[in-house]
């Protein structure tokens, strides 16, 4: 196979935007997770935390602006793929299950259950 039709830069060379939109909203995420009260939410309640928060809401609004496409889609990303994705990859939640008639205008939402007391991801790199 001759790759000189292929594109300098293959898209298994770059980045992923989901993966680095996810990075980007690591930290506030967690930080937000560790103050939580209570024991459940659904997506959209965390989200809308996110949004009342300061540097929460600084991060949603640049994580549209990165993403690099309309609001409604930049949103889909967010409320879809990019926060739910950081949140399963927190050990800090456990995913209940999608939030049936919950609305969101730009994904299905889903339920989840915060661990109490258990170390975040980011604590258990930095002790290993």
């Amino acid at each position: 196979m001759d790759p000189s039709h292929l594109p300098a830069e293959t898209a298994l060379d770059r980045p992923d935007r989901v993966d680095a939109i996810m990075e980007f909203l690591t930290p506030v995420i967690e930080d937000l997770l560790a103050r939580l009260d209570g024991d459940e939410f659904t997506t959209v309640d965390f989200i809308e935390v996110m949004r009342s928060d300061e540097a929460g809401e600084a991060a949603y609004l640049e994580a549209i602006r990165r993403w690099g496409e309309s609001d409604q889609y930049a949103k889909m990303v967010l409320h879809g793929q990019a926060i739910p994705g950081v949140l399963r990859r927190s050990t800090r939640v456990e995913w209940l299950g999608f939030a049936h008639g919950v609305p969101d205008a730009y994904a299905v939402p889903a339920n989840w259950r915060l661990r109490h007391g258990e170390p975040s991801a980011s604590q258990e790199q930095a002790g290993s």
